[in-house]
């Protein structure tokens, strides 16, 4: 337990409903979770399963009707070719995640970890034992790793680089011709294996289309697995049903495991996830279109805020603005002193980029009604505005 840390955005949460319980008005932008509520068919078919009866443990792996979803969905929307077999549901996409790492590392191996990055991810390889090997692209990169670094950092203790697609926290997403240039150099070294982590895929509106690492990279798809779920898309963080495609052996393995800790994930939530997948898809549109919205009022407003430079995002609901001159303008140390300033002064929570290995960074989320946004970007204004 040494080696691991508390989640960051979990501590910055707890501490801001503390704040708020005390009676302080605290304007939250550090959630990584949809304001909308879950669109009313999928709540339909939960309450169908339940008067059903359809409360029993279901298979370890998902049930057939959810997996036959997933299998459907990769097909449809990726072009990946998924077996049965080859598809496991969990309990959210981080459990994927977790249980995939579990599977696959050893003690000495490296991981390779674009930063910035979500901030579970290098705890999850420290838990395995492996050890997480850091590649920073900051705003001037766009926030993606060049094929030269990626070359750098591979040896033959590499065992698996982590892939996120569009990124939390940036909102940069990488084109199928940017991953074709990193699968040159993952092709030669066919001991490494890739997790694509494609958990916002669908909030994304980038110039260049969304491309899954598999489908970019066919070459390399026996190597990859594909991680995803609904929580993002589809508004369920709290019904907890994520998913991960990949290669037979490695997925009997995360199957193994699985069987091992939590078994089945909820099966009223199966039930949910299985019309997420296969009902209609307008929630989904709509609510991508909302983000959209936020996104092209807050990033403008916060490069209008002096220190603050921010990049478009191509999806996600995310700003991750470069903050260092604001810091120096402030007389501060770092980017958890002005994420403390601004939730002390300004009454706005925001999570400090060293949490996702990025010094220097803010992260807000724009998963808020626009009300909440103009309120908070005030509040941020009337502190650092002079």
């Amino acid at each position: 337990m040494a080696r691991v840390k508390p989640s960051p955005t979990g501590a910055l949460l707890a501490r801001a409903k503390a704040l708020q319980a005390s009676g302080i008005d605290i304007i939250s932008l550090g959630a990584g979770e949809p304001d909308f509520d879950t669109p009313e068919h999928i709540k339909q078919a939960a309450i169908d399963a339940i008067s059903s009866g359809d409360t029993k443990y279901t298979a370890i792996d998902g049930s057939a009707d959810l997996k036959r979803a997933i299998r459907d969905k990769f097909k449809r929307e990726n072009g990946l070719e998924y077996g049965l077999e080859s598809i496991v549901a969990g309990t959210g996409a981080k459990q994927s995640i977790f249980n995939v790492c579990l599977a696959l590392l050893d003690k000495g191996d490296e991981v390779v970890i674009p930063a910035p990055y979500w901030v579970s991810y290098s705890d999850i390889v420290h838990l395995t034992e492996a050890t997480p090997v850091s590649l920073f692209a900051g705003i001037e990169d766009d926030f993606k790793i060049r094929p030269e670094q990626l070359d750098a950092a591979l040896n033959e203790n590499s065992r698996l680089v982590m892939l996120n697609n569009p990124s939390n926290p940036t909102g940069a997403c990488y084109s199928a011709e940017e991953f074709r240039a990193l699968a040159e150099v993952l092709s030669k070294w066919p001991r490494v294996m890739i997790m694509s982590d494609e958990i916002y895929e669908h909030i994304h509106w980038g110039s260049a289309p969304f491309a899954s690492f598999a489908a970019a990279c066919p070459e390399l798809s026996d190597r990859t697995v594909t991680v995803n779920g609904v929580s993002k898309a589809y508004a369920m963080t709290g019904w907890r049903i994520g998913y991960a495609g990949g290669p037979k052996w490695l997925m009997a393995a995360v199957r193994t495991i699985q069987s091992q800790s939590t078994s089945n994930p909820c099966s009223i939530s199966q039930a949910a996830a299985v019309e997420a997948l296969n009902g209609d898809q307008a929630c989904v549109a709509d609510m991508c279109a909302a983000y959209r919205e936020r996104h092209d009022y807050l990033v403008p407003e916060l490069n209008s805020i002096p220190g603050f430079s921010c990049r478009d995002g191509d999806g996600t609901f995310y700003a991750f603005p470069r903050v260092t001159d604001a810091i120096a303008r402030l007389g501060l140390e770092n980017d958890a002193e002005l994420a403390e300033h601004l939730i002390t002064e300004c009454r706005v929570a925001t999570v400090p980029g060293s949490a996702f290995g990025a010094d220097g960074y803010l992260r807000l989320s724009f998963a808020s009604s626009m009300e909440t946004l103009e309120a908070a970007v005030s509040r941020i204004k009337a502190s650092l505005v002079p």
